[in-house]
């Protein structure tokens, strides 16, 4: 079943590529001038998200938001988790403002959150949502995963999320939880 995608990250979509297995084609688009992000919560943006690119798709589509979510910081970075320390923040530049704010701190519980929407034709036809709680760390661990992975501590397996594989990661993860929901619902129409 070929699913369109809509995601420039190509962390999430080497993700989304080992969710969807053999059953599935994800295809990206490419081309389309970015939806701008309006949303307050990561159901707002992932629905406009999907609602704007799925009509420049010749089939369904799903588009996602995600991010980190620290208590200790009233919910930041939240929806802004890609650009938290700027528009063209690196990696690199919002771990290190997290660790800025988090200095001192010793409450550092967190959450990684993801939402898919899928739309057809600018239309939303459903949402999945994904979590996973973890911990703050102040030392990176870990070479695989992307944006705040080495900082995210896993506190079930003792393992950060850029310590994990990605078959593991997917297992435990809140994109992998959303994936997950979404492909069953795909499978569940096309059956």
């Amino acid at each position: 079943m070929k699913l369109y995608c809509a995601t420039s990250n190509p962390g999430k979509l080497r993700e989304f590529r080992l969710a969807a297995g053999p059953d599935f084609e994800l295809v990206p688009l490419t081309g389309i001038p970015p939806c701008e992000e309006t949303g307050s919560t990561f159901e707002e943006n992932a629905i406009e998200k999907a609602v704007y690119y799925s009509r420049h798709a010749p089939g369904l589509l799903f588009a996602e938001d995600s991010g980190l979510a620290v208590d200790a910081l009233d919910g930041a970075p939240g929806v802004r988790s890609a650009r938290f320390a700027g528009e063209n923040a690196s990696d690199q530049d919002n771990n290190r403002l997290l660790l800025e704010k988090l200095k001192g701190v010793t409450e550092r519980a967190a959450r990684y959150v993801c939402v898919i929407s899928v739309a057809q034709a600018g239309e939303a036809l459903a949402t999945f949502r994904g979590e996973v709680e973890g911990r703050i760390i102040d030392e990176p661990r870990g070479t695989n995963g992307f944006g705040y992975d080495p900082y995210f501590l896993y506190i079930p397996l003792g393992l950060t999320f850029a310590e994990l594989s990605p078959e593991q990661k997917l297992q435990v993860s809140h994109r992998g939880c959303a994936l997950a929901k979404m492909l069953a619902w795909f499978l569940e129409r096309t059956s």
